[in-house]
C-alpha cells in the first residue's frame, strides 16, 4: 500500500475540493442510472448533461470494458500472447482499430505476428479512416528511437522490442506495480503518465495481481485538477494528495451528506481518484471559471452526444469478484 510520511505543511483546500466529491458521486449515479434506463437524461446536473466525462471508475469506461472483456479475457492466456494483445490494443487505444485488425487477421496472436503484415494493414486503415489512434492521450512517435516514417511503424517496433526482451516474463516476476511502471517507462514513446496507465491495464489481467492502492502517478490533467482543488499543496506531492483522497473518501462523502454508490462494494482506488481530478479539472472550467489550473484551459472540448452504441454488459477482472454482483436486471432499489 502507498504510504504518506508525516509532513509539516498540509495542503489547503479550495472551493473546488467539495465539488470533487459531489462530481464523483453524481457521475457514479449517472453510471447506475444508465444501467437501469438507457434513455437520457440521467442527471439534473446541466454540466454533466451537456459535456462528456469519463466514469468515476476507470474500469467502467467503454474502452476499458472492451479491453478487459474482448482483449484480455478473450483468447490465449499465456504470458506472451496476453501481454502482446494488451499492448497492441493500448498502442492505439481505439476499439475500431482493433476490430479492423481482427476482421482482417482473424485471431490476433503474437506467434503469427509479422511487422510487414501489420504495417501494411495499419497503413491502409489509416488512409481509409484517417486515424488509427484514440484522441484520449497522445503518444510520442518514437521516430528518434526507431527512425520509421509513420508513428504506428515505430510503435510496432517498440512492441517487437518488448517481446524480444521478454518483458512479459520480467513483469510476472515484479513484486509491485511501481516495478511494472519502471519497466515500461524504459521504452521510447512511453512517458510517466502512459507507463502508469499501461501498468493499470496489465494489472487487469492475470499477468500481475497488485492492489490499485499501492502506486499512483499523477498525469497532466490530474495535476490541473489538484491545483484547482487546493490553493497550495504544502509539503505534499500530487501523488500524496491522490492518496489522501482515496483514504478519506468515506469521511468526505459523510461530511457532505452524500450517499455514494460505489462499484458493487469496491471503493474508489488511486487510479480512480487520479482520473477524477482530470474530470473535475474539466468540470470546474464551467462550474468554477474563476479558478485557474496549470494549463489555463477554460473550455471543455467534448460535448455529450447520444450514440447508437449498444449498452455495455459490464465485466470486470474476475479476481475483483464483482461479476456475480453485476446483475442483468439491476434496479436502483438494490443500491439506493
Amino acid at each position: 500500500m502507498l504510504t504518506i510520511h508525516k509532513k509539516l505543511t498540509k495542503p489547503k483546500q479550495s472551493i473546488v475540493f467539495d465539488t470533487y466529491w459531489r462530481f464523483a458521486a453524481e457521475r457514479q449515479q449517472v453510471f447506475f442510472n444508465r444501467i437501469v434506463n438507457p434513455n437520457s437524461p440521467w442527471t439534473d446536473d446541466v454540466i454533466l448533461r451537456l459535456f462528456k466525462f469519463t466514469n468515476a471508475y476507470r474500469a467502467s469506461d467503454r474502452v476499458s470494458q472492451y479491453l478487459i472483456k474482448e482483449v484480455i479475457y478473450k483468447g490465449d492466456q499465456s504470458p506472451n500472447e496476453l501481454f502482446f494483445r494488451i499492448i497492441l490494443f493500448k498502442l492505439f487505444n481505439k476499439i475500431e482499430t482493433w476490430q479492423v485488425l481482427e476482421r482482417e487477421l482473424g485471431v490476433i496472436r503474437y506467434s503469427e505476428f509479422s511487422f510487414s503484415k501489420y504495417d501494411k494493414l495499419l497503413t491502409r486503415i489509416k488512409k481509409i479512416n484517417g486515424s488509427i489512434y484514440s484522441a484520449a492521450y497522445i503518444m510520442a512517435s518514437g521516430k528518434s528511437a526507431y527512425g520509421k516514417e509513420y508513428k504506428h511503424q515505430n510503435h510496432l517496433m517498440m512492441l517487437e522490442s518488448m517481446m524480444g526482451n521478454q518483458l512479459p516474463q520480467e513483469i510476472m516476476n515484479f513484486r509491485n506495480m511501481q516495478n511494472v511502471y519502471n519497466g515500461l517507462k524504459k521504452y521510447p514513446s512511453i512517458g510517466s503518465f502512459l507507463a502508469y496507465q499501461l501498468a493499470i491495464d496489465i494489472n487487469y489481467s492475470n499477468l500481475t495481481d497488485f492492489t490499485e492502492m499501492e502506486f499512483v502517478k499523477a498525469g497532466p490533467g490530474a495535476v490541473d485538477g489538484i491545483r484547482k482543488c487546493f490553493t497550495h499543496l504544502g509539503d505534499y506531492s500530487e501523488e500524496d494528495v491522490i492518496k489522501i483522497m482515496a483514504d478519506t473518501q468515506e469521511r468526505e462523502f459523510k461530511r457532505l451528506g452524500i450517499s455514494f454508490l460505489n462499484l458493487w462494494g469496491r471503493p474508489l482506488q488511486l487510479i480512480d481518484c487520479q482520473n477524477l481530478f482530470c474530470e473535475v479539472d474539466k468540470y470546474s472550467r464551467i462550474a468554477h471559471p474563476e479558478i485557474n489550473g496549470v494549463s489555463g484551459r477554460s473550455r471543455i472540448k467534448q460535448k455529450y452526444r447520444p450514440t447508437s452504441l449498444r449498452p455495455i454488459d459490464y465485466f470486470f477482472p474476475p479476481k475483483w469478484k464483482l461479476n456475480t454482483a453485476v446483475l442483468p436486471n439491476l434496479t436502483m432499489d438494490q443500491y439506493g
